[in-house]
């Protein structure tokens, strides 16, 4: 076995390889560049090595310093993580060349399958069935266009070296596909250094699933079931789940099938995923292989009781598979959501800034894999993933309540993300069903996302929580202060009275004729814990302009709690008008203009893209939302943006 490891990756991968790694008594070697100084995956190996400034075109994906950091620390062997490196074969290649064994598949493997051109076709070889498509690289927008009318309409644009949810396209018209090659191309060549990109059907109302396939360098491959992954926005996977609530025991044998015989096909060794995309009549057909760990991996791992990267360690030393197919069991159910420094109301773009708050829920059938900790900084470099919230029970709807109950208890200050959003993903009804296509995001949230505002007795529950803290706040003002019986909350510009009474174990409150008990802790806590008329609760507290805004679950409301004087003053305060910006162009998000398609004066339609901005590895196209004409242009092509700089300026 070895004795030191390079993990060639950062974040909550690294950080989970290194767990593993501990656990079997291997000393680990980090890898950072220098906006990763400080990162959690530097902390907890047992010696980092600097390999170059921030960019990851000039650290982790520099081949050449990885194989020296080997050199110089020792390292034996290499895990790769995923993106990156971990599927280049020149890569696997480099490590061979100096001695250091690549905790991987053969580069044979890599080489097949990591072109997703060549791999269409290997796959249709070994006898898997494939989408229609045109697989050669696409030389120009006159030829993609007649390919994608050849075809049919839907099609999708894909890079051939993409992966992540990157390089890809979904065009509906000739004019999207022009736009769309320019845009996939650039994309690849910036993440993947590869600018080939190949055209295939897109199939209506599609779900996503994968089979996870193990292999030892003695001849045996299994598959270890699938992993539904349907519900992605912008084709990156947002919940993916073991098993899939759509596969039944036949389906499962006959893609496990073919996917074993793809890897047999090519020799593959390792932990492998086989990517099927299927119909609503469980026809299904090959995507893609990915040679290398997924992200979603810990899902399999639940329901199976194996650890993956265990065993792509114990492989890559020499080991064989002490387990069969027959062995290989599901038990109960696994549930991933991927935590994200996003703004879901702002059409999910990255955010990025300082974690300055960080508390991960615990309990029975929790897990958070994360690379990141109170005081860490999420830069714009990166993928802009903060943590992974696993769940599991033994059944689907039992994972599902788990993993509500543990995003409630999330709590992440100091820049925005997801949660909230992956709570409303659990909540709808729909999901919970298990009817799942790929378009469920884009269906289910048409407009975009909001925080839904509580009604009924939801709102009741959080306004009576308002209450009470303040009838706490008032009561810890001092041995002879007395508690404010009397307040009025008020929200969405409604005034509610209430009188408040202690209770044992917190306060009785009563409001609009009814009695709502709240026990529980009444300190001023940011993460309140307790129930409700009986209810268990979990609600996330911050003050912000106009009082506290009190979320739970998917639901969120601004209170403010005050004197019943006060609230009558309060509603003679006249609205401030806010201030027109729709004559600005504004940066949705951090990030570098890339471009800038218009000119000073010039007439544009609504629709019509206007610049493009990149943030953590994807380009963001900025159109107009109507027309108008270009009065003046505020920033440069190249220039770093912050949030809400202004691009242009509208007549």
């Amino acid at each position: 076995m070895f004795r030191k490891i390079l993990i060639a990756n950062r974040g909550e991968i690294a950080c989970r390889v290194m767990r593993t790694a501990r656990r079997m008594g291997i000393k680990t070697v980090a890898v950072y560049s220098d906006a990763d100084r400080d990162a959690l995956h530097v902390r907890e190996a047992d010696e980092a090595v600097r390999i170059g400034p921030a960019p990851s075109a000039e650290s982790y994906l520099v081949a050449e310093r990885i194989v020296q950091a080997c050199r110089d620390t020792g390292a034996e062997a290499v895990h790769p993580g995923y993106g990156f490196l971990s599927e280049r074969a020149s890569f696997a290649e480099a490590l061979a060349a100096a001695g250091v064994t690549f905790i991987g598949p053969p580069v044979g493997a890599i080489g097949a399958m990591g072109d997703k051109i060549e791999s269409k076709k290997l796959a249709q070889g070994a006898g898997v069935s494939t989408v229609p498509g045109h697989l050669q690289a696409l030389s120009s927008p006159d030829e993609a266009v007649e390919v994608a009318e050849r075809i049919g309409y839907p099609v999708m644009l894909k890079a051939s070296a993409g992966g992540g949810g990157k390089g890809m396209r979904v065009c509906r018209t000739a004019a999207e596909v022009r736009e769309g090659l320019v845009s996939t191309m650039n994309e690849a060549r910036s993440a993947f250094g590869d600018d080939r990109v190949f055209c295939e059907k897109f199939i209506e109302k599609p779900r996503h699933i994968e089979i996870q396939v193990l292999g030892d360098t003695h001849g045996t491959v299994l598959h270890l079931g699938e992993r539904e992954c349907s519900v992605q926005r912008r084709h990156q996977k947002v919940i993916e789940e073991a098993p899939s609530p759509f596969v039944d025991e036949a389906m499962r044998a006959a893609m496990g099938a073919q996917a074993v015989a793809l890897a047999k096909a090519v020799g593959y060794y390792s932990a492998g995923t086989v990517e099927f995309i299927a119909g609503a009549d469980k026809s299904f057909y090959f995507l893609e292989m990915n040679t290398r760990l997924q992200v979603e991996h810990p899902v399999t791992e639940l329901v199976t009781g194996l650890d993956l990267v265990e065993w792509m360690i114990r492989v890559a030393a020499g080991e064989k598979l002490p387990f069969g197919q027959d062995q290989v069991k599901l038990k109960g159910w696994a549930m991933e959501a991927r935590l994200y420094a996003e703004d879901p109301a702002r059409n999910f773009l990255p955010s990025i800034g300082r974690v300055t708050r960080y508390q991960k829920p615990e309990g029975k059938g929790v897990r958070v894999d994360t690379g990141v900790y109170e005081g860490a900084e999420i830069s714009m470099y990166y993928d802009p993933m903060i943590a992974k919230l696993i769940t599991s029970g033994a059944t689907r709807d039992a994972a599902i309540d788990t993993m509500a109950s543990a995003l409630d208890g999330f709590q992440v200050r100091g820049l925005n993300h997801n949660a909230e959003f992956l709570a409303a993903l659990m909540a709808l009804p729909r999901f919970r069903a298990g009817d799942l296509t790929t378009n469920l995001i884009a269906e289910e949230f048409p407009g975009g996302y909001a925080a839904a505002t509580p009604s009924g007795d939801r709102l009741a529950e959080l306004l009576a929580l308002a209450a009470a803290r303040a009838w706490g706040e008032s009561k810890r003002a001092g041995p002879k202060a007395k508690p404010l019986a009397t307040l009025v909350v008020r929200a969405d510009s409604v005034n509610h009275p209430v009188k408040v009474q202690e209770a044992d174990g917190g306060v009785d409150v009563l409001m609009d004729g009814w009695t709502l008990s709240v026990r529980g802790p009444l300190d001023p806590v940011s993460l309140w814990s307790g129930t409700i008329n009986g209810r268990a609760m979990t609600v996330q507290i911050d003050r912000v302009k106009g009082g506290e805004r009190l979320a739970h679950g998917a639901q969120a409301v601004v209170a403010r709690v005050m004197r019943p004087r006060a609230a009558e003053l309060m509603a003679l305060m006249p609205v401030k008008q806010a201030v027109d910006m729709s004559k600005f162009l504004l940066s949705p998000m951090p990030g570098l203009l890339v471009s800038v398609a218009v000119t000073v004066g010039q007439d544009v339609k609504a629709g019509e893209p206007l610049a493009v901005v990149e943030a953590m590895k994807m380009e963001n196209v900025l159109r107009a939302e109507r027309d108008g004409v270009v009065k003046a242009i505020r920033a440069e092509k190249g220039a770093s943006l912050a949030v809400d700089q202004v691009i242009l300026e509208f007549a």
